[in-house]
């Protein structure tokens, strides 16, 4: 595929968009790329890196090789990726201390938008279709509801949260954030990174890299033979997680991060039974602007119709 500059600058300002989500517990990077037009590039691309790579590269040459594994596309969007978390997450956890409500309203607008927006992508539906997407509301909203697990820090568990971590953050709907903290890991993983100990946070890479390899060709197989039921599921997954990023929370468990009080329990409220001020005209209108934000990446996206996967017909 040819792209001019402004085609790559546009991927790196998806990718921007990307890593602001996913510095956000509770949000996924995985739905901006969907609703951006290009997290079936972004299956691929990564489901697309093994040692043939290689074989090519001594056969052919390393341009051939570059051009196999979409280098081009990678290198923009990480780009993206890594100025925004860089920059973009100071910035989000001033936003996320100071004005929370705001924030997860601006969010939510988001999200509610790309419900609408997925599912739009579904050529035809039917029973089974409904099904799935039912299914995939009820897992994700089970998942935002669960407490979390005790701390765990062997290097096997670390390995195996890691992998989970990574596929939830590829997967539309719930963060990888979110995943660590359920599974006891978010601190041993936050601190590690505090005290720079490369040898636990090679341990987590590790996974991530097994789990990104693993599921990124599961979901590209998806894709290929039931794309139909997989968009149908992602949309519920990404419904289900309106309960984790709804504005307003009563905070029922806390426990101390970097020396900071975090909630790791919480419950949806009405803003009426909001224990303070829920700024709800303010939190509305952001919710607005989150929705047209889904709006203008819709015109930026690279639309592909769902036509093109060959579709198990049986679905």
């Amino acid at each position: 595929m040819r792209r001019s500059f402004l085609d790559y600058l546009i991927i790196s300002f998806k990718g921007m968009a990307m890593g602001a989500a996913d510095v956000v517990p509770g949000v996924s990077g995985g739905t901006i790329a969907f609703i951006s037009g290009i997290y079936e590039e972004l299956i691929r691309t990564i489901s697309g890196v093994d040692l043939r790579l290689l074989k090519t590269w001594k056969r052919e040459g390393f341009s051939k090789m570059w051009e196999e594994l979409n280098g081009n596309f990678i290198v923009a969007l990480l780009t993206g990726i890594f100025f925004s978390v860089f920059t973009v997450m100071r910035l989000a956890n001033y936003l996320l201390e100071n004005h929370p409500i705001l924030i997860w309203a601006f969010f939510f607008g988001l999200v509610l938008a790309s419900i609408y927006y997925v599912g739009n992508q579904i050529p035809k539906w039917s029973f089974n279709v409904f099904l799935f997407l039912v299914i995939g509301a009820a897992v994700a909203f089970y998942l935002t509801t669960l407490p979390p697990m005790a701390a765990a820090a062997s290097e096997l568990y670390l390995f195996f949260a890691g992998a989970i971590a990574i596929c939830a953050m590829i997967l539309p709907g719930i963060s990888g954030a979110f995943i660590l903290v359920l599974l006891g890991a978010y601190k041993t993983i936050s601190e590690a990174t505090h005290d720079f100990d490369f040898k636990t946070l090679g341990i987590f890479a590790l996974g991530a890299i097994f789990g990104l390899l693993s599921f990124s060709r599961l979901l590209k197989w998806l894709f290929l033979n039931y794309s139909t039921l997989t968009l149908a599921t992602l949309t519920g997954f990404i419904a289900g997680s309106l309960n984790k990023i709804w504005p307003w929370k009563r905070i029922l468990e806390t426990e101390m991060y970097g020396g900071k009080s975090v909630s790791i329990r919480e419950e949806s409220v009405m803003p009426w039974n909001f224990d303070a001020e829920p700024h709800t005209m303010q939190a509305f209108f952001l919710m607005l602007a989150g929705f047209l934000v889904i709006l203008i990446l819709e015109r930026l996206a690279v639309k592909k119709p769902v036509q093109e996967h060959a579709e198990n017909p049986n679905v």
